[in-house]
């Protein structure tokens, strides 16, 4: 497949993800618990199984979260596989706040090259690719929808090139609505001496990473853990927009599909 081909079929994988999400979320859904005790919905597991269907057309690896763990002593040899997290953001799914989404990432070698990022609830649709850039739109804002059989070309011409344009002297750091650490809260006050007006903004999931690519945060750290699959699509799209993702120990770009799967520390934010 093309490249062009390889991200509308993720993108139409996310957008048959989200609908598997929809259809539980306006139900009246019951929650299961994993080992870990975090929420687990039947969403996950219906948006994983349409995801993968999909994916599986490009004869691509697929690492998904709620997907087989594949071994380290296989997938050690991919050069090019898929990274997915079905629903991320299970804790904002089960609040009802709309803010979880459907995470594809394109991992190469280690490095997160392109990125998609649904969030069902309000049909935005994030994507990238290192070769075109990084781009938002609002599906149902148009009034021919995107669908499953949209062309890239379509989807550019109705979509915004992030990052946004934006109209503020503040300083704009995003967190999570459910996760803080004594850190970043050490790392908020320090800003607070490097510039006259520091904000914070509380968002669910990936869409943290979405608010930097955008322009409308500066900054998200993260000193608190996350998995590979929380973060890649984020990345991809973040780094596409002229932002970057520093693992916080190493000080350099933060890579992917490492034998243990758990991110470091890690700072978001735009020159």
């Amino acid at each position: 497949m093309t490249r062009e081909e390889l991200l509308i079929t993720a993108i139409n994988a996310a957008l048959k993800g989200g609908e598997e999400i929809l259809a539980i979320y306006e139900s009246d859904f019951a929650v299961e618990r994993k080992e870990d005790k975090t929420p687990l919905t039947l969403a996950d597991t219906n948006a994983h199984l349409a995801i993968a269907k999909l994916l599986d057309k490009t004869n691509l690896p697929v690492l998904s979260e709620e997907g087989k763990q594949t071994p380290y002593e296989t997938r050690k040899t991919w050069k090019q596989f898929w990274m997915v997290d079905p629903l991320d953001g299970t804790r904002e799914f089960v609040k009802r706040n709309g803010e979880f989404t459907v995470n594809i990432a394109l991992i190469e070698n280690g490095e997160a090259t392109m990125g998609i990022i649904y969030v069902p609830v309000t049909e935005e649709l994030y994507f990238s690719d290192t070769n075109i850039g990084a781009f938002k739109v609002t599906c149902s804002q148009h009034s021919s929808p995107i669908t499953h059989d949209s062309s890239l070309t379509t989807l550019i011409e109705k979509s915004e090139k992030l990052p946004l344009k934006q109209n503020r002297k503040n300083f704009i750091v995003v967190g999570s609505r459910s996760h803080m650490s004594a850190e970043t809260e050490a790392y908020m006050n320090e800003l607070k001496t490097k510039h006259t007006e520091v904000d914070m903004l509380s968002k669910g999931s990936s869409l943290k990473l979405c608010m930097v690519a955008e322009g409308s945060a500066d900054s998200y750290p993260r000193f608190a853990p996350t998995m590979e699959w929380d973060t890649a699509a984020g990345q991809a799209i973040a780094i596409a927009s002229g932002a970057d993702v520093i693992n916080w120990e190493t000080k350099k770009r933060m890579l992917y599909n490492k034998e243990n799967l758990l991110n470091t520390w890690f700072l978001v934010e735009r020159d």
